[in-house]
């Protein structure tokens, strides 16, 4: 199996990786992080996913897709910090004024899992960071410590996986997740 990962321009991709059986639900759309609280709260039904279309026809792409040929098989959200609620968070500090990029959901479809695409979906969001311009790049993972995380709440990943794909620690947050505390893993690009 090879795995590709390309900026996510195709928004029945990113509604496959994303999105809901049922247009209408109200399910993340991996939005939460992505716009403001007060508009997320307010998008309700499809309106959330006709935001998802307006951002994928956005420049820069709001993330990558892995492709098992022409397959998609995973997510990554992956845009400049400012655009984020990080910009804003209490709970996880910037390091410094520099314009991060951050990375913070990363999505593997059922029966693909375990095949080695979150890590080429991480390499495929550093890629495409540094290649629009970004001087670094962050994740905010659990600290799980090798213990098992939930898997609804692993979209964020673990630390040794950001490790594995040469991040570094770069500071601890107030934020926790599932049981475990988030930490900000940073590379310098």
């Amino acid at each position: 199996m090879v795995i590709e990962v390309r900026p996510a321009i195709v928004f029945a991709d990113v509604a496959t990786m994303v999105g809901p059986k049922r247009p209408d639900a109200n399910v993340c759309w991996c939005l939460s992080y992505r716009v403001a609280s007060a508009e997320n709260r307010a998008l309700t039904g499809t309106a959330r996913g006709e935001r998802v279309q307006q951002l994928v026809g956005e420049h820069p792409a709001p993330g990558v897709l892995a492709y098992d040929g022409d397959e998609v098989v995973g997510w990554a959200a992956v845009h400049p910090r400012a655009d984020t609620s990080f910009a804003r968070s209490r709970l996880i500090p910037h390091v410094d004024d520099a314009e991060v990029w951050s990375v913070w959901c990363i999505r593997v479809r059922p029966g693909h899992r375990g095949e080695g695409i979150s890590h080429a979906l991480l390499e495929g969001a550093v890629d495409f960071a540094r290649a629009n311009g970004a001087p670094a790049i962050e994740g905010y993972p659990v600290d799980n410590r090798g213990e098992k995380v939930d898997l609804t709440m692993a979209y964020v990943g673990t630390r040794r996986m950001f490790e594995n794909a040469g991040f570094r620690h770069a500071a601890d947050t107030d934020s926790v997740l599932a049981g475990f505390p988030r930490v900000l893993m940073r590379l310098e690009l």
